[in-house]
């Protein structure tokens, strides 16, 4: 299996669009103003040598780097590269899996597959002129991870032959899938390392995470993962809108007036698709950075907008209101095909 990430994909497209700014730390997010509310939708590798990364607050960038150029995200000309990308990788003989813009499985049935690596990516770049990374590995975990090892434009290997040299003296925040609070967690409990928690007892770890997170966190640990790649196109799992506020909102009427008004958008997103919805979301972000994320299954699939704004607003309510909010979103997930 091989694992097809895109190098700064969203800056680089922006670079290919702008010659002038290659080389220079690039910022793209919101509107592109920093002096305004919004996150940090990806940052240049020149800017993350500032410590700017995606998901932090524009004017936080700015404060870490004053020189970058600040760019509005624009999702139309990234989606087209991605095209791009993907009908350059399903010219060969692979299966191909779409997993998001900038990244793909592919399965491959080759002797060589740092070769095919390598095609790959000179293929990519001489029809793109994007560059990829390239992690090889015998399941999709493996593969997903030795990406990470590539960076930037490189092929990388990640097997079970290696995995323990390579993976076991890392933190387990580096496994695909275990973030900042469940390494946390993990630490509190004495699970450091990777090779701690490949070494941890399942059903302990069950009683803590759950019967199905506990059992998995341990098989993560191990490198185990899926061994098959899906060639079904891909499709969207769900739909949302957001909005960032450049004023709290301090009234809770305000942030119910917009959580409905985001929830009729989003059903209108997806009215072309015909996919009803299944489960609806709501986001909230307090001030001064505080994010909280509540869900409920609708009683049945439907696309019916007023249906979908009543359950976002019943969602909302499990908010506690302490706080001023600067950001809502809603987000639909589709109901399974």
């Amino acid at each position: 299996m091989l694992h097809v990430d895109m190098d700064q994909f969203i800056a680089a497209v922006e670079m290919l669009r702008h010659p002038e700014l290659a080389g220079l730390p690039v910022v793209v997010g919101g509107a592109g103003d920093p002096t305004q509310r919004g996150v940090v939708a990806t940052a240049s590798y020149a800017a993350r040598e500032f410590g700017v990364h995606s998901g932090i607050p524009l004017r936080t960038a700015l404060k870490r780097c004053p020189q970058a150029v600040f760019l509005p995200a624009d999702n139309s000309a990234y989606e087209e590269a991605s095209a791009s990308v993907q009908r350059v990788l399903r010219s060969f003989d692979v299966i191909v899996e779409v997993i998001g813009w900038d990244e793909c499985f592919l399965g491959a049935d080759t002797d060589d597959p740092e070769s095919l690596a390598r095609e790959i990516q000179a293929a990519v770049l001489e029809q793109t002129a994007l560059h990829c990374s390239i992690g090889i590995g015998d399941n999709t975990l493996r593969a997903k991870l030795a990406t990470e090892f590539g960076k930037p434009a490189g092929v990388y290997r990640l097997t079970a032959e290696n995995w323990a040299e390579v993976m076991f003296d890392r933190p387990t925040r580096a496994l695909w899938g275990v973030g900042a609070k469940t390494s946390q967690k993990l630490a509190d409990l004495g699970f450091l390392l990777v090779r701690d928690l490949a070494a941890a007892d399942p059903e302990a770890l069950a009683r803590e995470f759950g019967p199905a997170i506990g059992p998995w966190l341990v098989q993560l640990a191990k490198g185990l993962g899926r061994r098959t790649v899906k060639g079904e196109p891909w499709v969207p799992r769900s739909r949302s809108r957001e909005t960032t506020f450049q004023q709290d909102l301090t009234e809770w009427d305000d942030v119910r007036a917009e959580v409905a008004s985001l929830a009729r958008r989003v059903c209108a997103d997806v009215a072309a698709d015909g996919r009803p919805g299944a489960r609806v979301a709501v986001k909230v972000r307090f001030a001064p950075f505080f994010t909280s994320t509540h869900s409920a299954r609708l009683a049945s699939p439907t696309l019916d907008p007023a249906l979908v704004e009543s359950a976002a607003l019943d969602v909302l309510e499990r908010f506690e209101r302490r706080r001023p909010v600067r950001l809502v979103g809603v987000r639909l997930e589709f109901a399974p095909p």
